[in-house]
C-alpha cells in the first residue's frame, strides 16, 4: 500500500486526487496540506508541512510554487518522493528541484495526460521529418482562471519541436502590429475562456499542406489519474529527477 500525501487537497484538482486515490486498492491517502480544509473530509488536512505527524511514501502537489521550498525540505527529511503536478514554476525554482532531486526522487512534468505526453514525442518526430520547409505553430487554451501564460504544456511541446533543429528556433508570444515577414521562430498562442480544461494544437503549415497535431482534455481527471500514475511508479525509487517519459517507457 503506497501512502500518499495531497497538497493542495482543498482544490478541485487536490479533490480528484482524493477520490481517484480511494478508489484504487494500491494507495491510501494519509493526510492532507492546505490552508482552507474541504468539509466533510476523512484524513487530516494540516496548514503547514511542518504539522505533518503522518509518515508517506509520496507527496503529491497540485497546489502553487509558493509551497515548493516547505514541501522538498519536509520530503528530504522524510525519504519521501515527490510528484510535482503545479505549474508557474521559475527558473530559480526549476534549479532549486535538480538540486532537491540530488537528495530526493522528484516526479515533475508541465502535464500529467498520458496523451499529452504522447503528443509531444510525436511533434518532435513531426518536426524532425517535415524539417524547415513547415513552419511551426502553437495554440493553446484554457479556462479563465488560468493564471499562467503560456501554458507549461505548450512551452513543453515548443522545446519538443525545437529540439529537432537543435533548439535553434527563437519563440514568438503573440503578433501584433505590422511585423513583417515571418521568421525562423516558433509562435506560440494563449487562448483564455470559459471553463476549457486545456487545448494544444501543434501547427505545421508548409506549401500547400498543413499538418496539425492536438489534443483535448475534457475533464481534469485526466491530469489526477496521471498524477496517481506517477506517483505509483516513483514510489520507492532512487534520489532523481522523474517525468512522464519514463512512464511512458513501461506502458
Amino acid at each position: 500500500m503506497i501512502k500518499l500525501i495531497i497538497c493542495g487537497i482543498g482544490g478541485q484538482m487536490g479533490s480528484n486526487v482524493l477520490a481517484l486515490a480511494e478508489a484504487d486498492p494500491e494507495t491510501e491517502v494519509v493526510c492532507g496540506v492546505d490552508l482552507h480544509a474541504p468539509e466533510n473530509i476523512k484524513v487530516p488536512v494540516y496548514a503547514s508541512f511542518n504539522d505533518i505527524k503522518e509518515k508517506a511514501d509520496v507527496i503529491i502537489d497540485f497546489s502553487s510554487p509558493a509551497v515548493l521550498k516547505s514541501e522538498t525540505e519536509w520530503a528530504v527529511k522524510n525519504g519521501c518522493a515527490l510528484v510535482l503536478a503545479s505549474t508557474g514554476y521559475s527558473e530559480s525554482d526549476l534549479k532549486y528541484i535538480d538540486e532537491c532531486a540530488e537528495k530526493a526522487a522528484i516526479f515533475r512534468t508541465a502535464n500529467f495526460s498520458v496523451g499529452v505526453n504522447l503528443l509531444v514525442k510525436l511533434v518532435k518526430q513531426a518536426a524532425e521529418a517535415l524539417g524547415e520547409n513547415f513552419d511551426i505553430e502553437i495554440v493553446e487554451k484554457h479556462h479563465n482562471r488560468k493564471a499562467d501564460a503560456p501554458s507549461g504544456t505548450a512551452l513543453m511541446l515548443a522545446d519538443s519541436a525545437n529540439s529537432a533543429f537543435g533548439e535553434k528556433k527563437p519563440y514568438m508570444y503573440g503578433r501584433e502590429g505590422i511585423i513583417g515577414k515571418r521568421g525562423n521562430e516558433i509562435g506560440i498562442h494563449a487562448v483564455r475562456g470559459g471553463t476549457i480544461v486545456g487545448e494544444h494544437d501543434v501547427i505545421f503549415a508548409g506549401e500547400d499542406e498543413i499538418v496539425t497535431l492536438s489534443h483535448s482534455a475534457r475533464s481534469k481527471k485526466v491530469f489526477a489519474a496521471g498524477a496517481l500514475k506517477a506517483a505509483k511508479w516513483v514510489s520507492g525509487k532512487p534520489s532523481g529527477r522523474y517525468d512522464m517519459n519514463d512512464v511512458l517507457e513501461n506502458l
